[in-house]
């Protein structure tokens, strides 16, 4: 696979300190940039993926009249949690 170059970046001198006081041992400067970038990318795409599906959302609710409240999807979502944890929680042992 051929690999291609990101163009050289130019930055105040305690910008550059900062990142490499934050290192991790055997980590690259040139390897905290490129995961730095791969991140936003990524980062970036979930954003614009949840923008499209809200305003299909938007659509579907205009086409079909059918809207939610904010207050009660809140509430069903904390329900959902909650069940969640419960299911996650271990069961105490009964004792002997």
């Amino acid at each position: 696979m051929k690999t291609a170059t990101i163009p050289s970046l130019r930055v105040e001198p305690a910008l550059r300190e900062a990142a490499e006081s934050v290192l991790r041992e055997g980590e690259t400067l040139s390897g905290f940039v490129e995961a730095s970038l791969r991140a936003q990318v990524r980062q970036r795409q979930l954003q614009d993926e949840f923008i499209k599906r809200g305003l299909a959302s938007l659509e579907e609710s205009k086409r079909t009249g059918v809207y939610h409240e904010a207050g009660d999807v809140i509430a069903e979502l904390r329900q959902m949690l909650a069940s969640a944890k419960a299911k996650a929680m271990p069961k105490p042992r009964k004792r002997a």
